[in-house]
């Protein structure tokens, strides 16, 4: 029986990582969760596993609050909150599913505690590659990736991880795929959350649509594989069928296949990686059937050009891609930014930004405190346009 503690219970990754350990009750258990601001979740989670005894949540309100009406449960709150639930639950395996840089120190501190840490925080090895990295050269922990692209991948690579040319992470192209860059200009945050595909949460979504969360994911990549940024590539896939596929020598692909069902890497992750699956091999991606690709255009979706600042300069890059992003995609839903300025607002942080190299934990907290404050007067004052 693996013990669990889920961080984001209340989120879409969350909610799925609750059904799929209910389907393996066998398997695992809960013994510690997060839920942020959305503590109407407690009661729910509660009545499924009613003998949770550790439980974060984002303020000290909500804490005395519930604090009264569960005087069994131990509650903590905040950042701090976080570190103190992974410290006390005694799990064997933390899910982190938190959105946005909060979700590294957590990352961190599981591996640290040599837990089994499944990832589906893209942030974490964005802003924090190195140092997890380091962490698991070191024989910290053990880490699982949960997003569908790099599971496929990890599927695909342990199958066959010889003489491989590219590794292909396969992109729906986001709410706004069939529009020009000049079409662009005038969508709305209602207009972006309209995924082709997934059902996901408001950041993600936003993220798919700028193609910002393919960024993402190919630095993921190149932490998780090892792989340079030139041999990583990305591929559309308009109905998100074909999860990433990986391009050999000799001309042939292996893809993993299947319907977009977010569970399917959860429990492979939860499962670390012993879940029985198939692969397909084939030279003629035309000859797989139910599905269509096309060419991806790194001038139609030129913020993907981001993931090779951070790869190949590393340092602090990372963290001022995911603060400028988070600021300006709050902006965005806020309405007090076009769509087309998330991508501005990172390219002119980027562009600033002095990288420290090898930075330790506190650098990048201080780099993304720095960067978030100056996307905001920037916001504020108009000074993007």
């Amino acid at each position: 029986m693996m013990k669990v503690c889920l961080l984001g219970a209340s989120g879409s990754i969350g909610g799925q990582t609750i059904d799929v350990m209910l389907k393996n009750k066998e398997d695992f258990d809960l013994v510690g969760f997060s839920v942020g601001l959305r503590t109407a979740f407690v009661s729910k989670i509660l009545k499924k596993y009613p003998n949770v005894k550790h439980i974060c949540v984002k303020n000290k309100e909500d804490m005395d609050s519930l604090e009264e009406k569960y005087p069994e449960v131990n509650f903590y709150y905040g950042d701090s909150g976080l570190i103190s639930l992974i410290e006390n639950c005694n799990a064997d395996m933390v899910v982190n599913a938190l959105v946005g840089f909060v979700g590294l120190a957590p990352t961190i501190k599981v591996l640290e505690m040599n837990k089994i840490c499944c990832l589906a925080n893209k942030e974490s090895l964005v802003v924090g590659g190195e140092i997890i990295n380091n962490l698991l050269k070191q024989g910290k922990g053990t880490l699982y990736p949960i997003d569908s692209e790099h599971v496929a991948l990890a599927k695909c690579l342990a199958v066959d991880n010889k003489k491989v040319d590219k590794i292909i992470i396969t992109a729906s192209g986001g709410a706004f795929r069939n529009l020009t860059r000049r079409q662009l200009t005038h969508v709305t945050p209602e207009d972006a959350l309209k995924h082709p595909t997934w059902n996901m949460g408001k950041k993600i979504t936003i993220d798919s649509a700028s193609m910002v969360n393919k960024t993402f994911e190919v630095i993921e990549a190149h932490y998780l594989f090892g792989y340079s940024f030139k041999n990583i590539g990305i591929m559309l896939n308009y109905n998100s069928y074909v999860h990433s596929l990986v391009l050999y020598r000799n001309g042939e692909y292996r893809l993993d296949c299947g319907k977009p069902d977010m569970r399917v890497p959860i429990k492979y992750a939860l499962y670390q990686g012993l879940t029985p699956y198939k692969t397909v091999v084939t030279k003629d991606l035309s000859s797989i059937k139910g599905t269509e690709f096309g060419v991806f255009d790194i001038k139609r979706y030129p913020a993907v050009k981001f993931a090779r600042t951070v790869i190949k300069n590393k340092g602090t890059y990372g963290a001022v891609l995911n603060a400028a992003n988070e600021v300006a995609v709050n902006a965005f839903l806020d309405h007090k930014i076009r769509f087309t300025m998330i991508e501005k607002i990172i390219s002119l942080m980027m562009k600033m930004h002095q990288s420290i190299s090898h930075p330790t934990y506190e650098d990048i907290v201080k780099v993304d405190r720095q960067t978030r404050e100056t996307v905001n007067y920037l916001i504020k004052e108009g000074g993007i346009k």
